[in-house]
């Protein structure tokens, strides 16, 4: 997309926000808490989580998204996920948004909240409420402190994931940076991830909101890594107007750029969650094509990359299309097996599979060695029409099933 720029940063870069992450106390050694804060009041969208556990953060900040004038800063804690938690986690949001609005001078609920970690363990407030107020005198607009909070959210996470754009809009450059946290109990309708947008754009609520819905179905709904759909999982966009373009008030050509640099951001975010999934060697990404419709194409493209056996054929760089074709059928989509084409593509080149459904003369050898980069792709093609969907996964290693068995200790 060429009128969209990938700069360096994260939620910092864009006018008007500060960040900051710190050792707290929560965990044994690494960084827990951070906090992202806009020196103006903000519009704010968000989408949730699916299951029908919903951990008290979240509560929190439907509340603060769907009901309050503004937002005006976030405070995330990793280690305990506050989830499970009663009445008791529902009041710790409230006092960590208590704290937060009287260190920042500005309301309660303009503050959103996001835990991460272990789920039923409550929050150690003493630790928080001083994590918090160690977190508003550091706060900083570099591209340093950017960073440093996208450290602060990981759990599981082996590298910080965090991007920022720049686009043009009625004359103006306006930006959109973000950072995001997920490596486990990952998988489509929103997934452990947290994800935070920031962006100096200026845009009425309907339009942030709609923007977000609509993007999120063709990029962090499209990730998995384990089928465990979180109870934390939060995706928080915010918008300070501060470049000073004309407002987005309608789905016009501003909006489809906005809506566009978005999907540059979180299909950026959403891989690399998919790319370090616990235990992970590689980026597994599921292309199908020429499907009769988008839900067809997206239901198939799940079904690949959510079996265990795909994932561990992938691990194995075992050309094992018997599982791949195997998942499209059980999907509950409708298509004709005899009809599928199917292809393996890597960094080391491309190679047909089948053929109609059935094998064609490949080599193994060249197979195992397009299996073996860190990013490989399936294509399936159904023959039906013109959709097509991706869906993005990795592979299931040893050290998923090592990480998991004790996460808790």
């Amino acid at each position: 997309m060429k009128h969209i720029k990938h700069i360096e940063g994260g939620v910092t870069a864009p006018k008007g926000f500060k960040a900051a992450g710190l050792y707290a106390g929560i965990k044994k050694q690494k960084k827990d808490m951070a906090m992202i804060y806009s020196e103006v009041p903000c519009k704010a969208a968000g989408t949730f989580t699916t299951n029908l556990v919903k951990a008290a953060p979240v509560k929190w900040d439907m509340e603060v998204v769907y009901n309050s004038p503004a937002a005006q800063a976030v405070v995330i804690n990793s280690g305990v996920a506050n989830a499970c938690t009663g009445a008791v986690g529902m009041e710790y949001c409230k006092e960590m948004a208590e704290v937060t609005g009287e260190e920042l001078g500005i309301p309660m609920d303009s503050v959103l909240v996001a835990s991460t970690g272990v789920i039923g363990k409550q929050l150690p407030m003493d630790i928080i409420k001083a994590g918090i107020r160690n977190l508003v005198p550091i706060l900083g607009d570099t591209l340093d402190d950017g960073t440093i909070a996208a450290e602060a959210i990981m759990t599981t996470d082996t590298k910080k994931k965090e991007i920022a754009v720049e686009i043009e809009l009625g004359g103006k450059t306006v930006t959109i940076g973000g950072m995001c946290k997920g490596s486990g109990m990952i998988h489509p309708n929103m997934c452990t991830m947290l994800s935070f947008i920031t962006t100096d754009a200026a845009i009425s609520k309907e339009m942030l909101q709609a923007a977000l819905s609509e993007d999120i179905i063709d990029t962090y709904n499209m990730v998995s890594v384990d089928g465990d759909t979180s109870t934390n999982d939060t995706v928080l966009l915010m918008a300070n107007g501060m470049a000073g373009n004309p407002e987005i008030t309608e789905k016009n050509e501003d909006f489809k750029k906005f809506l566009d640099a978005l999907n540059f951001v979180d299909t950026y975010l959403a891989k690399k969650i998919a790319e370090d999934g616990e235990g992970a060697t590689a980026l597994f990404e599921v292309k199908v094509i020429n499907a009769l419709d988008k839900e067809q194409a997206s239901v198939l493209a799940k079904a690949i990359v959510t079996s265990s056996l795909t994932k561990a054929a992938i691990f194995g760089h075992d050309a094992n299309w018997g599982r791949i074709l195997c998942a499209m059928g059980y999907s509950g989509a409708q298509f004709d097996p005899e009809k599928v084409d199917l292809f393996f593509q890597s960094a080391a080149g491309k190679i047909q599979l089948i053929e109609n459904g059935m094998a064609v003369d490949y080599s193994e050898e060249i197979a195992t060695q397009i299996l073996s980069e860190p990013e490989v792709t399936t294509i399936a093609d159904v023959k039906m029409g013109s959709a097509e969907a991706t869906a993005w996964g990795c592979d299931l290693t040893f050290d998923y099933v090592k990480i998991n068995a004790d996460y808790r200790s």
